[in-house]
């Protein structure tokens, strides 16, 4: 168990892209040779926890490590950097920075200051501590998932225009690095892709689909005062017992119809989610059909959203080299990925995080890589 201060990253840190992409054998391959046999990026856009030394002065007194921990999906980054250094079918890139700067799987508001001020205003509105509707203001949250204070209460327009100035500037650091090398890593693998597919002689593995996944974790438990992560989340809002992978159609993964009669467009195609859906069945061993969901209790957010977006103005091109782009999100169960032993710590009064068991993220990890493997061949 780790101790209970907030983890700070050292003030003047500036992320570079290398840093933050890993794949197999990167000390002796280059990237370009990476995506030349890769079909897969995963990106983690909320498995950062630490805190950059600049923003500290911006934090609750009340938060803790643990409270840290638990407003990220910390889990996920050892178990896709180790599967990174088994499968070389994938590339990874991931956030170094906390959501608390700002949140990637959101739209980037036009104005974070105005976004702020309006968050900042609905939480005083109902107090600190109560359940609160931050909807549409929650790229910058100034309070966790549960509620509890997470960012001091600005007393002047000063001061929010300091705290959002501040967020502005060291997301440069880390959070915006992260978000650009996602973004240009998806027009490369695109770029590669498409090449590949048009030259028939092509002898590279991976050149008829090319898929974005974004990884994430949720606990089925929220925080109570005292630490212990064992509040049971709304029967609405719990995950399967491994994952839920989502292409923002419905529970089968069809389109969903909007209120005016009108399907919504998916960012995998229906069949294949559902043929992912049964390699991860398989590849995890699963005891029950339903511990892999579609679409449930999330449709995907903005990380998909966008890429999908950027793959149907594609789709003429990409047809004409018989290229499948697809984006899909991977919500995993976190109390699977920490495994039984750490999520029971956790589920305890304290203010410290646990340290990843290093047998069991090499379980999931060969895991992931078995179901995509399955997925792969039953496609083929």
């Amino acid at each position: 168990m780790t101790d209970a201060t907030p983890l700070l990253i050292p003030a003047g840190t500036v992320f570079t892209p290398d840093d933050l992409t890993f794949y197999q054998d990167r000390d002796s391959r280059s990237l370009d040779e990476a995506i030349s046999t890769a079909d897969v990026l995963v990106s983690c856009p909320h498995s950062g926890a630490a805190i950059p030394a600049e923003l500290a002065r911006f934090l609750a007194p009340e938060f803790t490590r643990r409270l840290q921990f638990d407003f990220s999906d910390q889990s996920t980054s050892p178990i896709v950097r180790r599967w990174a250094e088994i499968d070389p079918r994938i590339v990874y890139v991931e956030n170094p920075h906390p959501r608390m700067i700002r949140d990637p799987n959101r739209e980037k508001p036009a104005d974070l200051r105005a976004t702020l001020g309006e968050a900042f205003a609905r939480v005083e509105a109902v107090g600190r501590g109560v359940r609160t509707d931050l909807s549409g203001v929650d790229a910058v949250r100034p309070v966790t998932f549960s509620f509890y204070p997470l960012l001091k209460i600005p007393h002047s327009e000063a001061e929010l225009n300091d705290l959002a100035d501040t967020f502005t500037e060291v997301a440069t650091h880390g959070l915006g690095v992260y978000e650009s090398t996602r973004d240009a890593l998806i027009e490369r693998f695109v770029e590669a892709k498409l090449g590949a597919a048009a030259d028939k002689g092509a002898a590279l593995s991976g050149t008829t689909t090319f898929t974005t996944l974004s990884f994430h974790d949720t606990m089925n438990h929220t925080t109570t005062p005292d630490g212990a992560v064992n509040v049971d989340r709304p029967e609405a809002d719990r995950l399967p017992r491994v994952v839920a992978l989502s292409n923002r159609g419905d529970a089968d993964g069809d389109p969903r119809v909007d209120a005016a009669g009108v399907a919504q467009p998916v960012t995998m195609q229906p069949d294949r989610i559902r043929s992912l859906a049964d390699a991860h069945r398989a590849g995890f061993a699963v005891d029950l059909p339903d511990d892999v969901a579609l679409n449930k209790p999330y449709l995907g957010s903005y990380e998909i959203i966008k890429a999908g977006a950027r793959f149907r103005e594609l789709q003429p091109q990409a047809d004409a080299v018989g290229l499948i782009l697809a984006a899909v999100q991977a919500e995993f169960l976190r109390e699977f990925l920490l495994g039984e032993a750490n999520a029971a710590t956790l589920m305890k009064p304290g203010s410290g995080w646990v340290t990843p068991d290093a047998e069991h993220v090499d379980r999931i990890a060969h895991a992931c890589k078995a179901s995509w493997d399955l997925f792969r061949d039953a496609a083929a």
